[in-house]
């Protein structure tokens, strides 16, 4: 199965979190991480990870006595999926109205203002350079 437009659960994300974090663990190290943050028991961690494994998103090492797990994807990859899926579902595809939110739920630092504006302005640039690239491919036309 792909993994492609994986959608992880709560559970699923820190799970693959603590992946991230390590590169690789068992089931059992994942369970005493989780566990030290709230009670959890060992049969739900290894079911979450196979129905990850199912999904696509996590990979088994078979070959070791205990199964170690990795994940498929980088951390950006899913923060990618995960809020591009969060635009269409909840803004209809209007980034303004999803960074409007942002900020008005969770008002940002200076300096992560600062980056947003190079983020914008690296934006701007980019578009505009696709722009003169088409213009340019339609001149040839």
């Amino acid at each position: 199965m792909s993994n492609k437009n994986f959608q992880p659960t709560k559970a699923e994300l820190e799970i693959l979190d603590i992946l991230w974090e390590r590169e690789a663990a068992t089931v059992r190290e994942i369970h005493e991480i989780i566990s030290a943050r709230r009670p959890t028991a060992y049969t739900t961690v290894l079911k979450t990870l196979q129905i990850m494994d199912e999904k696509g998103s996590v990979a088994r090492d078979k070959a070791a006595k205990a199964h170690v797990y990795r994940a498929k994807n980088s951390p950006e990859h899913t923060q990618k999926n995960l809020v591009a899926d969060l635009l269409e579902k909840a803004f209809r595809g209007s980034a303004l109205k999803l960074v409007q939110h942002v900020l008005e739920a969770k008002p940002a630092s200076a300096d992560e203002l600062a980056e947003i504006r190079r983020m914008i302005k690296k934006a701007e640039k980019d578009a505009a350079s696709r722009s003169e690239k088409d213009a340019a491919t339609e001149g040839e036309n």
